[in-house]
């Protein structure tokens, strides 16, 4: 007699994507604490990793494959050009750059949504033409989407987010196959549109950073004061650390914007050289379960999209330690899940509940690419 299957357990996220990234929040609130000792966002951070949780779960429970639909993908970018546009025109200067809305107690940072949305679009438009990536046309139209959500980004002005999406861009451009060929002409078009925008896009303030990172003990005092004071906090964490609460550097602000531009440089001084060595293994392991569900996605929308999401994290990451060391220029680009910040941390969970969702509904479907590439259009 054969005895009847069980009923399958129903589990709605994934424990291998969300403990590392609640790992990392946490690790970042810890951070930025301090301890009693005056004002802390502590606080208001745990509420907004409160928030994402909540937005992780129920994006993860509901089934996410209407994001491969066309109508969906081109609403969200359309929403997202429609508010970088509108910031330009009625938010506030914040910190010289007008990037935020500001409803009260809370801001929104548009530019956040619109990262979101630029990878929809990217693995919506590669997923049907990735075998075509060889047309040079592809490229260009792949790169006008990009470049209609970079140009506000540019004006507001935000280099930092400017970087990250032209990194995005390149990123899954390069894992949908682009040849040799017209990876070297993107490259002289990369360097003449950076000669251009050192000429005449580039704020005063922006050149000054750049010219301080070539030259740091130029004016340390000024441009240079903020990358000097991160790579000081940095060195001085030596092996490991100052310990938790400990970082004179961040919790006697001689770093700015610890909680959040400099979060890395304030963690490796409590924390030391093991304690970055930690951290690293922490995305290491986000990044590898990320790597994993892509190469078993079902489709090629899915695989795209998860590709995108880890390209977005890894090059955040990348560029925000690079800064804290003195290897890149002052952008003012935030750290995936530690920085502190609501819209950047919605995001980021919100696109891992996307990413377990598009998994946990295609195991059951069947793996053709014909039948389930084009649903909806």
């Amino acid at each position: 007699m054969v005895s009847p299957p069980r009923p399958r357990r129903i589990v709605f996220f994934d424990w291998t994507l969300l403990f590392p990234a609640l790992a990392l929040a946490l690790l970042g609130t810890l951070t930025m604490s301090t301890f009693g000792q005056g004002a802390s966002l502590a606080p208001r951070q745990l509420l907004w990793i409160a928030i994402s949780l909540i937005i992780y779960l129920v994006l993860s429970t509901l089934d996410m494959r209407l994001m491969r639909r066309t109508i969906v993908v081109m609403a969200l970018y359309g929403i997202s050009f429609a508010l970088l546009a509108l910031l330009l025109l009625i938010a506030h200067p914040v910190m010289g750059a007008r990037a935020w809305f500001s409803l009260g107690p809370v801001s929104f940072q548009p530019a956040d949504l619109a990262k979101f949305s630029l990878i929809a679009l990217l693995a919506k438009y590669l997923s049907r033409r990735h075998v075509e990536i060889g047309d040079y046309r592809h490229i260009i139209v792949s790169g006008a989407y990009a470049l209609a959500l970079i140009l506000p980004i540019l004006i507001e002005p935000d280099l930092g987010n400017a970087i990250i999406f032209s990194v995005l861009w390149l990123g899954m451009m390069l894992v949908s196959g682009i040849s040799k060929k017209h990876l070297a002409i993107l490259g002289c078009i990369g360097l003449v549109a950076a000669s251009a925008l050192w000429s005449f896009g580039l704020q005063p303030y922006q050149r000054a950073r750049i010219i301080s990172f070539v030259n740091p003990a130029g004016d340390i005092h000024g441009s240079g004061y903020n990358a000097y004071q991160a790579k000081i906090a940095v060195g001085s964490g030596e092996l490991f650390g100052k310990g938790i609460g400990y970082g004179t550097q961040s919790k006697l602000r001689f770093l700015p914007e610890y909680q959040t531009d400099f979060i890395f440089a304030a963690f490796a001084e409590e924390w030391g050289f093991i304690g970055v060595v930690l951290l690293l293994l922490v995305y290491a392991l986000l990044f590898a379960r990320l790597a994993q569900i892509a190469r078993a996605a079902a489709t090629n929308f899915d695989a795209f999209f998860t590709l995108g999401v880890l390209i977005l994290f890894a090059a955040h990451v990348a560029i925000h330690m690079s800064i804290s060391l003195g290897l890149l220029p002052v952008t003012g680009t935030t750290i995936p899940f530690m920085s502190s910040g609501g819209s950047h941390l919605v995001l980021e969970f919100a696109a891992l509940g996307v990413v377990t969702s598009l998994a946990r509904y295609s195991r059951a479907a069947p793996r053709d690419i014909s039948a389930n590439e084009y649903v909806g259009g």
